[in-house]
């Protein structure tokens, strides 16, 4: 049970982290969610070229996502390799536990959400919802996920003393 503690530390740290950064996560992830409801709603009528680029600038705003999160997520923290070694030897349940929480997530929100929902609705909404879906989540799941990868490589890379026995 504490491993199961441990690992909801990182879901728990990222709920937090979104909230105070909300914002700038929220910001960047609309440039994905725009061009997603754009491409995807009107796929047949966007030249390739154009979603090309888009699919770039996507690409260039998410990795901008990332960069913003990991140095607001590691300001004053070491991070080093030997921290992350002694974390999951010791907390190697912990790892797993984040495993089955993040599959979780990926089941409802990609599995679900996209493929089961999207399947029973008639195929002339299919490429709406998708859209309106693609677009509701960049700035939420996605978004979220992303802090929530960065926060567990936080917990796991962080440099502590071991545990005296």
């Amino acid at each position: 049970m504490a491993e199961f503690r441990l690992a909801m530390e990182v879901p728990r740290w990222a709920a937090r982290f979104y909230r105070r950064h909300w914002a700038v996560v929220v910001g960047l992830s609309l440039i994905a969610s725009v061009q997603r409801l754009l491409v995807v709603n009107r796929g047949d009528h966007v030249p390739g070229a154009v979603a090309f680029a888009s699919e770039v600038v996507v690409l260039a705003a998410r990795v901008l996502l990332v960069a913003v999160i990991w140095r607001s997520a590691t300001r004053g923290e070491r991070l080093t390799w030997a921290g992350a070694r002694s974390f999951a030897a010791r907390h190697w349940r912990s790892l797993l536990w984040q495993g089955v929480l993040l599959t979780a997530a990926f089941l409802v929100f990609d599995v679900v959400a996209e493929q089961v929902v999207g399947g029973l609705l008639p195929e002339s909404a299919r490429q709406t919802y998708l859209a309106v879906l693609l677009f509701v989540k960049n700035p939420t799941v996605i978004a979220f996920t992303l802090v929530w990868w960065v926060g567990l490589i936080r917990q796991v890379a962080v440099s502590r003393p071991a545990p005296v026995r």
